[in-house]
């Protein structure tokens, strides 16, 4: 357990001296904003394991070093989260990483699987998980907790090597480096603007416009309201009542107390500045954009389209072991045989440009030639 400033500067020292270090976090995220980082585990092989106290230590910018560091691969299972957390509490860009659960799906698994269920795969090892639901923060730890924060970076060096060995052939190889790229950029696993909060609300697809603005303002309002103090989206007000107040266009504080299923407290503290923030969607001279996946209509040559992609897609990954969720979702593959149909205005989808484009290139090249 590494308490104290000297240890964390002596272990980002040997760390920054090899080639790769597993990296994981344990956190509390219940009642706050921003999850409370409660653990960092590192690993430098399966036998030389650490655990960071992030407690006991007020200042973790050496981590960020390490993060920081091209030259280092950091290993992490499910990256996003754990680059999002650490990026927050050491003021540091992560640099140069690999995910095992997101690599996996470029070697004939899915690219879904859990840690304990790819371990179980390419180890036969049986990783226990009984401490998903346990307070990190609480200190001392008891030794099921460290057994089972250990294990979670304990065997991710051997994952990637045995993830890299599965690959098929140096092309695929590329395609995995480009898509692990992404990583580099915080704007993979961060979201900055507080205006397409309302994107991710479950059913804003089925909005009208004036009722969409509404939404983005709504959306855009809590978003700042719940950073500023700390607390969940949800814990200032809820989706539902949002989408009742969009839906109906309740302009007045009263109208949003009746119509909804707000709080007689949420309604005082916020009825207000719920209320300007409706005005502000009418008010709008910029429409908001509906989620991508808003019910997409498909013509009969669509449909026919769609049907090919899906066929080559499936194919094509089996052949090369691709997990066809990497290549994109339903929504997208709809909007892009739209697209070249010219059954819709032209967007810019990832499907559309670097190494996907290239596994889609018998796709586009029948497309281009009906």
């Amino acid at each position: 357990m590494i308490t104290t400033q000297t240890e964390l500067h002596e272990l980002v020292e040997r760390a920054r001296r090899t080639d790769a270090v597993a990296l994981d976090t344990e956190f509390i995220w219940e009642r706050t904003y921003y999850p409370r980082l409660g653990l960092i585990q590192l690993a430098l092989s399966d036998e030389d394991c650490f655990l960071i106290d992030p407690i006991a230590l007020q200042d973790l910018s050496n981590l960020g070093d390490l993060l920081a560091d091209p030259q280092v691969v950091k290993i992490f299972h499910d990256a996003p989260q754990d680059l999002a957390i650490l990026s927050r509490a050491t003021g540091s860009s992560p640099k140069n990483i690999f995910d095992t659960r997101l690599a996996a799906g470029f070697t004939g698994l899915t690219a879904t699987l859990s840690l304990c269920n790819l371990v179980k795969i390419l180890l036969d090892i049986d990783l226990k998980k009984t401490e998903t639901r346990t307070n990190w923060l609480k200190r001392p730890l008891a030794p099921e907790q460290i057994a089972y924060a250990l294990d979670d970076v304990r065997y991710l060096r051997a994952v990637r090597i045995l993830i890299l060995s599965s690959i098929i052939g140096p092309e695929i190889k590329s395609w995995l480096q480009e898509e692990l790229q992404h990583l580099d950029d915080p704007a993979t696993y961060t979201n900055n603007k507080d205006e397409e909060r309302y994107l991710k609300i479950k059913d804003a697809g089925s909005l009208n416009p004036h009722g969409l603005s509404i939404l983005r303002e709504l959306a855009t309002w809590r978003e700042k309201e719940a950073r500023s103090l700390d607390r969940p989206r949800g814990h200032i007000v809820p989706d539902a009542v949002l989408l009742g107040i969009a839906r109906k266009q309740l302009q007045d504080v009263n109208d949003i107390r009746e119509g909804t299923s707000i709080s007689a407290r949420a309604a005082d503290r916020y009825g207000e500045k719920m209320a300007a923030a409706v005005k502000l969607g009418l008010a709008s001279q910029i429409p908001a954009e509906p989620p991508l996946s808003r019910g997409i209509k498909l013509t009969k040559k669509d449909q026919e389209a769609l049907a090919r992609l899906n066929h080559l897609i499936q194919l094509k990954g089996e052949v090369q072991g691709i997990d066809p969720a990497i290549i994109g979702n339903g929504s997208e593959f709809k909007l892009l045989v739209k697209i070249l149909n010219k059954s819709c205005e032209s967007k810019m989808l990832r499907q559309m440009e670097g190494w996907r484009k290239t596994f889609l290139k018998d796709f586009f090249r029948q497309a281009a030639s009906r």
